[in-house]
Formats: C-alpha cells, structure tokens, sequence
C-alpha cells in the first residue's frame, strides 16, 4: 500500500462504508455480515446461500471498482508480506482458525462491538493480540518485517 497516500479522511471514509455495509445486512437481512461465517456457509449450504454469494460478488466487485477508479490506491507492495501467495495463505488461515474458534473477526470486530456484545469484545481483543504477536514474532524472532 502507498502509506505516503494514507489520509486519516480516507481511513474515516472506509470505516463509515463498512460500518454502513454491515449495518444495512443487520437491518435488511437480519443477518451477521462476519466474511469468515459467510464464506463458510457458501462453501457449506445452509439454505439461505443466495444473498451470501451475491455479497461476496459484492466484495470482490468493489475492490475492483475502486482499484479501477482510484489507481493510486492499488500502489501494493506484496514482495514486503512474503508475496500474493503467502497473503492469500494467510488469508485463508485466518479465515480457518476464526471459525475453528465458533467466530468471524468482521462479524465480533464491526457487529458484535457495535451491539456492545462482551463476546465481541473479547473475541476482537483476543485477535489483535494474536496478530500483535505473529507481526513481533515474524519481525523479531524471524528477522522479518511487515
């Protein structure tokens, strides 16, 4: 990413479409939008597959959307995390554990917080503390950097 482009308006501005987006599943679909659990019930049906397939859709077409309308903002350094692929592990990683752990970080993070769920808030503190020590010990013990 171009940190030397990152503004705290447009941090403001994705923080807003997020909550936005996730506000709008909650009110319109009575539905968590935690990505982990959505994915996870496209890859295993639970009947109502239809809305999580498009919001997925949805996703994807709205990175590549603002990638193609803002080009700045796709200045990514992927070779710093290790490449595409090793991101794209990760990725999935997270994605396993979070639902191995009965979770979803979108879904604790941006939806359980916002309800002022406890379970939320430990889910999420339990995260970031687990990423802090993955980046520490990837940059420190390993001799890597992020």
């Amino acid at each position: 990413m171009n940190w030397a482009a990152f503004s705290p308006g447009s941090a403001l501005v994705g923080g807003v479409l997020i909550g936005l987006a996730t506000g709008l599943t909650l009110l319109l679909n009575g539905k968590i939008a935690g990505l982990s659990g959505v994915v996870a019930r496209v890859l295993r049906p639970s009947g109502d597959v239809p809305w999580r397939v498009w919001f997925l859709i949805g996703i994807v077409a709205g990175g590549a959307l603002t990638f193609q309308a803002l080009p700045s903002a796709a200045v990514v350094d992927f070779s710093r995390a290790g490449g595409l692929g090793t991101l794209a592990i990760a990725g999935v990683l997270v994605g396993f554990g979070t639902r191995l752990g009965g979770g979803c970080t979108s879904g604790h993070g941006v939806c359980g917080i916002s309800r002022g769920s406890s379970g939320g808030l430990a889910g999420t503190l339990t995260f970031m503390a687990t990423a802090g020590l993955v980046v520490f010990a990837r940059g420190q013990l390993f001799g890597g950097s992020l």
